[in-house]
């Protein structure tokens, strides 16, 4: 385990020796307040506009459907999709291109120490991430609002486990490549596949439709955002990981031996 953490540290350490860690926040924040801003201006508005019909204004609205859930649950996972490749794309295509590669699979720690520390430090800098969008959610119950715990939580469980098979399916495809911008838009492309492919089977009868909900990784998301914890999708997201984590595993002992 010590292992695993050195590794993880490491790897968290050389996001913010380069610009890629801070280019990623900053991106993160400007979009993530951009989507902040223009919510809560329509939730406001809407505030307004019940008001002026004798409603009871805000208390009439319900802070977690109406600005949270379309915050949360709807939009950060475009975030994700569009800024997660940027975080696995050096995972191990760097240490192709350097040749450190090499020194990596000769020391005397095993394949799963490696991609287990190389997977918990990719997902410290998401851990991260997301923390940037709590300061918000502080800040409106800070100032009055009073959402409601359980389908936060929930909703970012769910955030957690969507990055986490994002990540993983990264780690493998940067470890067949040493090429960054090639490891980017091959993981891009792949989460692109994994997020429309219910469009796919909407189009392919019935028996396929069904197989393609189940597949869906964005699919399995949606009760999440609604404070729903269900075992099916807990256990989808765990395999879904393991599965991702399993293949990288295969590509660097493919490595190993072609050594």
């Amino acid at each position: 385990m010590r292992n695993i953490l050195a590794i993880a540290s490491k790897e968290l350490k050389s996001y913010f020796s380069s610009p890629i860690g801070w280019i990623l926040l900053g991106f993160w924040a400007l979009l993530y307040g951009y989507f902040f801003v223009a919510i809560l201006n329509f939730f406001v508005r809407q505030s307004m506009q019940m008001s002026q019909f004798g409603q009871a204004g805000p208390q009439a609205m319900n802070l977690n459907q109406q600005l949270l859930r379309p915050l949360v649950a709807q939009n950060l996972p475009i975030l994700i999709l569009f800024l997660l490749p940027a975080v696995t794309m050096r995972t191990y295509s760097e240490e192709r291109r350097s040749g450190t590669i090499e020194l990596l699979l000769t020391s005397p720690l095993s394949d799963f120490q490696i991609i287990m520390g190389k997977f918990l430090g990719a997902m410290s800098l998401y851990a991260v991430m997301l923390g940037v969008t709590l300061i918000h959610i502080a800040l409106l119950v800070f100032y009055g609002g009073r959402p409601e715990w359980k389908p936060i939580v929930t909703v970012y469980l769910g955030l957690l486990l969507l990055g986490g098979c994002f990540i993983s399916v990264g780690l493998f495809i940067s470890s067949l490549t040493k090429n960054q911008i090639v490891a980017f838009v091959a993981t891009f492309a792949t989460f692109l596949m994994l997020w429309v492919i219910t469009w796919i089977g909407s189009f392919s009868g019935p028996t396929v439709d069904r197989l393609t909900q189940y597949l869906s990784i964005i699919g399995h998301f949606d009760d999440f955002g609604k404070g729903v914890l269900d075992t099916t999708h807990l256990i989808y997201y765990i395999s879904f990981i393991t599965f991702g984590l399993f293949l990288t595993a295969k590509s660097v002992d493919s490595e190993r031996w072609r050594g």
